[in-house]
């Protein structure tokens, strides 16, 4: 059974930006609103050099890295075009205005 956290209302969320969530000793997650209003989120480190993802560029439903603009895709954590890698993500859910995440469960990054 999944653990649900209530981190707020989509208004909390900046559009087309993000903001973090801790949630005990885990990781930093970055919860991410697009243009679109759908919203997504992910460990807050890019894969290549563990760049803060919350710091980026929303642009569609991907975030660009601000240390060396490696683009991730919202949905599923994965590099895009040439360069490879994977930033788990969290899953989400939107019950009117407010957002829940799904409680990480051991999330690690591989190095």
């Amino acid at each position: 059974m999944t653990d649900w956290i209530d981190i707020g209302t989509l208004a909390d969320i900046p559009r087309r930006g993000a903001r973090t969530v801790q949630i005990g000793g885990d990781k930093e997650i970055a919860v991410f609103r697009t243009g679109d209003d759908q919203v997504f989120a992910l460990v807050n480190e890019c894969p290549h050099k563990k760049g803060p993802l919350s710091q980026g560029i929303v642009h569609g439903h991907s975030v660009a890295c601000p240390l060396h603009n490696w683009n991730i895709a919202l949905k599923t954590g994965e590099a895009q075009g040439a360069d490879s890698g994977c930033t788990p993500t969290i899953a989400v859910r939107q019950e009117g205005a407010r957002i829940w995440i799904a409680r990480p469960v051991a999330v690690q990054v591989a190095a």
